[in-house]
């Protein structure tokens, strides 16, 4: 892997961004000239490049609120990597991009897949070490957690060049796995001394612990309707806080599934991860040509950062949402008759951190009168009386089905917030909810799975939660926006 470019990029709050550093490595984009050929677009000039990326990261000054080529709805942006258009003569692609406190940093690593379409940015080495070179540089620069002054920051950035020709000669970063290169064993042995990284600023001391999490999360568009389908999709993420002695300590973390479970899909890792098995990748992939699927286990070696990170991230198809509803909302002279109906699905588990259903009224007056009776948790009027907010408690009846009735009047004196889609029957209920100790998918971490070579004996710590988010059960009386068979939020 190597770089074409590297620029960072002062963009502090109420000042014009500019760019305090950049190299170019001429050696290497000599070679990106051979290979790309008659297709070959070269890197613009330093101002050129600072207006094209604000502008692509919606950071400009520009009066243009609406830009064609980073707004319209066919451009699919695949963050961290961006592709800059560069008027009549190509594509500048990948630029990678990471932000964080008073700076942009972005690099431009060289690509030696040529192919349309372009392929995946999980299958690109280039991409996973461009980024963990950032990351390097930004820890560098920043501190872990420090706020620097201006004058500290100044400091380092001074240093870069000198830190370049060491970790980064002639455009190759160093302290990164080599794409043909077998895998070495993952247990260190005493006649083996390990290189501290140029880019890690330090190494833990103290008592070992590893705390590994499961989050999923499920979106969910429910209509209540024959002619429209129901839609859901759940993603998952896996975040460890590695705190284990050693230059580059070796961690396994092994994702498990039940008998019956949904296998996970999707799967993007952490340019930490050393190895991976490629039946993982493949077989978990949308656009898996066979239909196989990888039940697991699902390991995951790595040699973690100090912060904590996120190892992994998934997406899973699961036969049902965790609650199931219906809304139904009818007019009757000034009143709206209100009739709601949950069911929590028996496979989740019933005991929440919390359950909230919250039903908005727009286009109204305040509301007056609220005579409602529900068979379970509590009903609260919002103080803009505009809302109502049931809460359903931390656990469910034991027939997992709750109900709401009622009637409301809007008899208020001045009128609520309005809304463009939600006019007339066009309503919705929206659903918060957190369940600890389970995934929709089954997936968890088993404590006895996580391997850590160390010379001592670490605390493993896992844990696994269900959240929602974006989860709406529409009124069935009324219309409803649906997509063209996506969730789209």
């Amino acid at each position: 892997m190597s770089l074409r470019a590297l620029w960072i990029i002062s963009n502090e709050k109420g000042q014009k961004a500019s760019i305090r550093f950049s190299k170019r490595f001429s050696t290497v984009e000599h070679r990106a000239r051979n290979l790309a050929g008659s297709s070959y677009v070269a890197v613009p000039e330093d101002s050129d490049f600072l207006q094209r990326l604000l502008t692509e990261l919606g950071l400009s000054n520009s009066d243009k609120s609406y830009v064609a080529d980073r707004d319209d709805c066919l451009y699919r942006p695949r963050s961290p990597a961006v592709e800059l258009r560069l008027n009549g003569k190509g594509t500048l692609w990948p630029v990678l991009v990471l932000s964080q406190g008073p700076l942009i940093l972005a690099c431009l690593p060289l690509v030696d897949i040529l192919s349309e379409p372009r392929p995946p940015l999980a299958n690109l080495l280039s991409v996973s070490q461009g980024v963990t070179l950032l990351a390097g540089l930004q820890t560098f620069l920043l501190g872990s957690g420090v706020k620097l002054d201006s004058a500290g920051l100044a400091s380092r950035v001074a240093t870069l060049p000198s830190l370049l020709l060491q970790v980064c000669p002639l455009g190759t970063p160093l302290d990164t796995p080599l794409a043909g290169t077998p895998t070495a064993s993952t247990v260190p042995t005493s006649t083996v001394t390990q290189k501290q990284p140029a880019w890690k600023t330090g190494v833990y001391r103290g008592r070992a612990t590893v705390n590994v999490a499961v989050v999923e999360t499920v979106r969910s568009m429910q209509y209540g309707n024959q002619s429209r389908q129901d839609l859901w999709d759940v993603y998952g993420t896996v975040t460890c806080k590695c705190e284990v002695e050693g230059a580059l300590p070796n961690v396994t973390v092994t994702l498990s599934l039940p008998p019956n479970g949904s296998p996970l899909q999707d799967i993007l890792v952490h340019p930490c991860v050393t190895s991976l098995d490629s039946s993982i990748l493949t077989a978990s992939s949308v656009d898996n040509a066979d239909g196989s699927a990888f039940s697991g286990p699902y390991k995951f070696p790595f040699s973690p950062p100090l912060e904590p990170f996120r190892l992994c991230s998934y997406t899973s198809q699961v036969p049902v949402p965790p609650i199931l509803g219906s809304y139904q909302l009818k007019e009757e002279e000034n009143n709206l008759r209100v009739s709601v109906s949950l069911k929590l699905h028996e496979s989740v588990r019933n005991s929440f951190e919390y359950c909230e259903a919250h039903l908005p009224f727009f286009n109204r007056n305040q509301m007056g009168v609220v005579d409602v009776k529900v068979s379970s948790g509590q009903v609260d009027v919002s103080k803009e009386k505009n809302l109502l907010v049931w809460g359903l408690g931390q656990k469910f009846p034991k027939s997992r089905e709750v109900t709401f009735d009622g009637k409301i009047s809007f008899t208020g004196s001045s009128n609520g917030p309005s809304d463009p889609l939600c006019t007339g029957l066009t309503a919705y209920i929206k659903l918060y909810l957190k369940v600890p100790d389970t995934t929709l998918s089954g997936c968890c971490v088993d404590q006895h799975s996580v391997q850590v070579y160390s010379s001592a004996k670490p605390r493993i710590v896992t844990s696994r939660e269900l959240q929602s988010k974006e989860y709406f059960i529409w009124n069935s009386t009324g219309s409803a926006p649906v997509s063209s068979g996506q969730v789209m939020m």
